[in-house]
């Protein structure tokens, strides 16, 4: 495989690792989800193995629930004290420090091949997300998992209509991709997350799209905020493999598919 060297730009990843992951029970009552084995690596080694085939070395993990058990080499941790009172975008932004130039965000819990990364890191406008428009084939086999609770894309003739959780509420009405929890920013797209989720910080009160309050948004809320506000977004439908390891179930899917 072409090493993404070649393509000349620096590229750094942030992995949201911090979640408590109550979902699996006692798998992930003393260890993050993130460090769950699939096959003799953890979630987050195979994550980094891929980034660093691609060439990229700057890698930063954002930890929470039991950030000691955290001890992979040649990464940079960032810790969010605050974990349980806040959600994805707040653990994100706990490294807004870090968010400087082409940056990859990963969620801590997803498995993916190269070739979605590398159909990700084709393109290079402000804000880029991985999305998967055969996730309705997915979920007749994670029967343990509604898509009711998983992040989605409306589309319309290729424009962004709307970032949504409940898969239910557009269906049938537009074109529905679900995120996958893998997007890129540009050096001017970093600039702009970071201005406007400073922006709400101050001033944003009570609920916030999908969020009770913007204490509790999410990386869909997030990215609903930004639409709203003409931030450049493009979504790349991927082909290749991905899971997202939210149950048990969901967790012997993905030792089968990544060997």
């Amino acid at each position: 495989m072409d090493s993404w060297n070649h393509y000349r730009i620096k590229l750094k990843v942030i992995i949201i690792a911090a979640g408590v992951g109550s979902r699996l029970g006692d798998l992930t009552k003393n260890l993050p989800k993130p460090l769950l084995d699939v096959n003799g690596k953890s979630i987050l080694e195979h994550q980094i193995e891929l980034f660093r085939k691609f060439g990229i070395e700057d890698i930063v993990i954002v930890t929470g629930h039991k950030k000691e058990k955290f001890r992979l080499k040649d990464v940079k941790y960032v810790h969010n004290p605050n974990y349980l009172n806040v959600e994805q975008a707040g653990s994100l932004m706990s490294a807004r420090n870090e968010i400087v130039g082409n940056v990859i965000i990963s969620f801590g819990d997803i498995i993916f091949d190269e070739l979605v990364l590398k159909q990700l890191l084709q393109f290079n406008d402000e804000v880029v997300l991985a999305t998967d428009q055969k996730w309705e084939e997915s979920y007749q086999i994670r029967t343990e998992n509604s898509p009711k609770f998983s992040d989605f894309v409306a589309v319309k003739d290729k424009q962004i209509i709307r970032f949504f959780k409940n898969s239910e509420e557009f269906l049938g009405k537009y074109n529905i991709v679900e995120f996958i929890g893998l997007m890129k920013l540009s050096e001017i797209g970093s600039k702009k997350i970071i201005q406007k989720y400073e922006y709400l910080e101050k001033n944003q009160k009570g609920k916030f799209h999908y969020a009770p309050s913007f204490k509790k948004a999410k990386i869909i809320d997030l990215l609903e905020e930004l639409r709203l506000n003409n931030i450049e977004i493009k979504i790349q439908n991927i082909s290749g493999n991905w899971c997202e390891i939210d149950t048990n179930q969901d967790l012997e899917i993905a030792k089968k598919i990544f060997k």
